[in-house]
């Protein structure tokens, strides 16, 4: 049956942007799709539930091919001919397989274990910045949270220092725009700025992975394109960035909140890969998944979503999901996070995921080791949230140790 009224979320609840799991609870109970008017104004089809988003993110009549729909502004002010969209998100198969395999090549195991010293190197020259004036006080997103990952994928892609402060508010617009023009706008300065940079490492290559990317060619001879370098660059600067500020934020906000876990994890740091994992479920860098088209009628759980429908799936109600995880509201660092969706499934599912879990670790150990006494200088409703239903986390998050 079709979803024949629309939800306004935030009519349900004036705080759904700072909490919004109780919202996706009480419609999940109810069904598990629902047409909803999202804060920022447009109308969509949301999935829920654990089992019928893993069912939607492998379900090929829910495409992410916009650029290919002619509908890509039913979703983002931006042209479909733009560099900056050329990747592997924005495409299915054939496309996608091709592209992911190029890509694949070059981000390796053995490249992402090789860079855990030089983010060790990093995380210490933070902290060391973060503390050094004695006020014992901070924002752990300006000092920590932005600046550990930024450096850790502009280093891995070989982005000049000075360049990338403005990758974060070209980040920040095009994840969680302030207006379509200024969205719109991010998209045009990035792409103005990537070929530049793709022409410096064409001519003097160096020991990076946007390097490798321009040279890499495959068993059959094939290549990235010039767009299809600056589409990557885009996804993996973006994508590589800003979903690990909202890690380190939402895992410290967690352990700020639930003080025997912090307890916990101090004094045992032999369970931080558990900790890291029960962040990712507990309160994930990703609300929802990026926007699906419904290339035709699509019936899940019984609700009829109309061909032509923006879908998303709730990637932080599927890991909430009483029938997946017992007391899924409960944050437990010991507990068994085996199944959890913050990184997707399928197709799709985020190629860095072995490069977040690393820094992960590696940024939220060391932060308790050199500052065992942690913890928030605000409350929770003091925080300034960020806006949109994709990434979830704070822009500031005042501290003191």
């Amino acid at each position: 049956m079709p979803a024949t009224t629309t939800v306004d979320l935030l009519r349900l609840s004036p705080d759904f942007v700072r909490d919004p799991y109780p919202v996706y609870a009480a419609l999940r109970a109810q069904a598990p799709v629902h047409r909803v008017r999202t804060p920022d104004g447009p109308e969509i089809y949301l999935v829920l539930g654990h089992e019928t988003c893993r069912a939607a993110l492998t379900d090929p009549r829910l495409s992410r091919d916009w650029r290919g729909s002619g509908r890509l502004r039913q979703i983002i002010n931006a042209d479909e001919d733009d560099p900056n969209l050329a990747h592997m998100s924005m495409a299915e198969p054939p496309d996608h397989t091709r592209l992911r395999r190029l890509v694949t090549r070059e981000f390796t195991p053995r490249r992402i274990d090789a860079l855990a010293p030089r983010m060790q190197q990093i995380t210490d020259r933070l902290l060391d910045a973060m503390t050094a004036d004695g006020a014992r006080r901070a924002d752990l997103v300006d000092s920590f949270a932005f600046p550990l990952p930024m450096t850790v994928i502009c280093e891995l892609l070989g982005v000049p220092e000075l360049d990338r402060q403005s990758f974060r508010r070209w980040s920040n617009e095009m994840l969680a725009p302030t207006s379509p023009q200024a969205q719109g706008a991010a998209y045009a300065d990035l792409g103005a700025y990537l070929p530049r940079l793709i022409g410096v490492k064409r001519t003097e290559p160096g020991d990076d992975l946007l390097s490798a990317l321009i040279h890499t060619v495959d068993e059959e001879g094939d290549r990235l394109s010039p767009a299809e370098l600056v589409g990557m660059c885009n996804l993996l600067l973006i994508a590589g960035h800003e979903t690990m500020v909202n890690l380190i934020g939402n895992g410290m906000r967690a352990l700020f909140a639930h003080p025997d876990q912090l307890r916990l994890l101090r004094g045992n740091p032999g369970l931080i890969d558990g900790a890291v994992e029960e962040m990712l479920r507990y309160d994930g860098p990703v609300e929802t998944s990026l926007e699906r088209l419904a290339l035709t009628d699509v019936e899940l759980g019984g609700v009829l979503i109309p061909a032509g429908s923006t879908v998303r799936m709730v990637l932080a109600d599927a890991d909430r999901d009483t029938a997946r995880f017992a007391q899924p509201d409960r944050f437990d660092i010991r507990r068994d996070t085996r199944g959890h969706l913050a990184f997707g499934h399928g197709l799709h599912h985020c190629l860095g995921a072995a490069l977040a879990r690393v820094e992960g670790r590696i940024a939220i150990r060391s932060l308790l080791e050199r500052c065992p006494h942690i913890t928030a200088d605000t409350g929770a409703d003091a925080l300034a949230w960020v806006p949109g239903l994709l990434v979830r986390g704070v822009r500031k998050l005042p501290v003191r140790w």
